[in-house]
């Protein structure tokens, strides 16, 4: 096991009718003037925004409205977040939604106290420091919720780049699983894939010895695998909502990622997926992830191997373990495929002859390479890609 530190200070409200209390956590984190960021129709629809607006204002706390936010959450509604925190003064922001809602909550509050161009955080400066933000959570998928992790795609260009820091955790974050009952069983489907993702990123490791956070790994993956069905069957299943969304916390606040090297090839590598296509992330991750591990698998046959038995229940070939290793893989897309997940190109509307063009576009140099379990180059990409036709 590596050394490690591992902060992770947000503050966890979960259960019923949470949301209700949201203007009482903004008191008690300092919040006076807030910028309340959301997405689309459905949090007014469902009446959420009113609750949360009314909870703002029992606790006498001064609000500005921001919506709009869309899957790979865009740099425009950024820079105008960024002017309105500015111009009023706000002292906190508000995400209320979804990983996308999040992202953007993000990028604002980084924005809000940088004299220069936030596109500077995604192109690799630190962030030092940012507007805290609180979450109200309506989707279990990207686990920006608990992480210090965001994600923007810039208009110009079309490039899809994350950044990150300790000081864009969220400060609080409400996790009501009912919330989440409304959701498409296809969308429902493509959260559970990127929380499945995010496991698999810490999962593929080249450090040695490192049996909790292996089996920690591996018990989210069993969540998913048992909970998934039953809310793509019965979305009122309140239970098994409530395990996702924990579950949707767990992968991506580096708790089951401490200790270990990480990869996250396969999410660059989807980032150029959804850019070009405007697909939804855990819908491209469905595609890549298969055909990276099979690209990749004989790097370290027997970790290929123990997910296989240890989380898809197959029996071990001792002799052949490489077949072990491609039933894992097997499962893993029967699996995406019973949820409704697409596992090729031709089921996400992808192209092939974009390909080359995709991988380009990830600007890697000439002896530069990506990832760490297994370390990528361009052509490598391509042919990965190639793999998920």
């Amino acid at each position: 096991m590596n050394n490690f530190t591992f902060y992770s200070p947000t503050y966890f409200v979960f259960g019923k009718e949470q949301e209700e209390k949201t203007g009482s956590y903004i008191k008690r984190f300092g919040g006076s003037k807030v910028l309340i960021h959301y997405g689309g129709g459905s949090v007014i629809r469902s009446g959420l925004l009113d609750r949360v607006k009314a909870s703002l204002t029992e606790e006498g706390i001064d609000f500005l409205e921001l919506g709009g936010v869309k899957p790979n959450p865009r740099s425009g509604l950024v820079y105008e977040g960024i002017k309105i925190c500015k111009e009023n003064k706000v002292d906190f922001i508000l995400a209320v939604g979804g990983g996308s809602a999040i992202d953007s909550a993000k990028a604002i509050a980084a924005g809000a106290l940088y004299d220069g161009d936030f596109w500077d955080f995604y192109e690799g400066k630190p962030v030092d420091k940012a507007l805290k933000v609180g979450t109200v959570l309506t989707i279990a998928a990207a686990g920006s919720e608990g992480s210090g992790d965001t994600v923007i795609t810039k208009e110009e260009g079309m490039l899809k780049r994350g950044a990150g820091g300790e000081a864009l955790r969220p400060v609080f974050s409400i996790l009501n699983p009912e919330l989440t009952k409304t959701l498409p069983a296809y969308q429902t489907a493509c959260g559970a894939t990127d929380i499945m993702a995010h496991v698999f990123e810490r999962y593929f490791t080249n450090t040695k010895e490192v049996e909790v956070t292996d089996r920690l790994c591996e018990a989210v993956l069993l969540t998913m695998i048992k909970e998934v069905p039953k809310v793509i069957a019965d979305p009122n299943d309140y239970e098994a909502r409530a395990n996702i969304m924990w579950a949707g916390m767990v992968a991506h606040n580096n708790l089951v990622g401490v200790g270990r090297e990480q990869d996250w090839s396969s999410h660059n590598i989807e980032h150029e997926l959804s850019a070009l296509y405007d697909c939804a992330h855990g819908a491209g991750l469905a595609v890549v992830f298969p055909a990276w591990m099979t690209y990749v698998m004989k790097h370290d046959i027997n970790r290929f191997a123990q997910v296989a038995v240890r989380v898809w229940g197959c029996h071990m070939d001792f002799t052949h373990p490489e077949e072990t290793a491609m039933e894992g893989i097997h499962c893993l897309k029967q699996f995406l495929t019973s949820i409704g997940m697409p596992v090729t190109f031709k089921e996400l509307g992808a192209k092939e002859e974009d390909i080359p063009a995709l991988a380009e576009k990830i600007g890697l140099e000439k002896d530069e390479t990506m990832g760490s379990f297994v370390k990528l180059t361009t052509k490598d990409v391509e042919n990965i890609l190639y793999l998920a036709l």
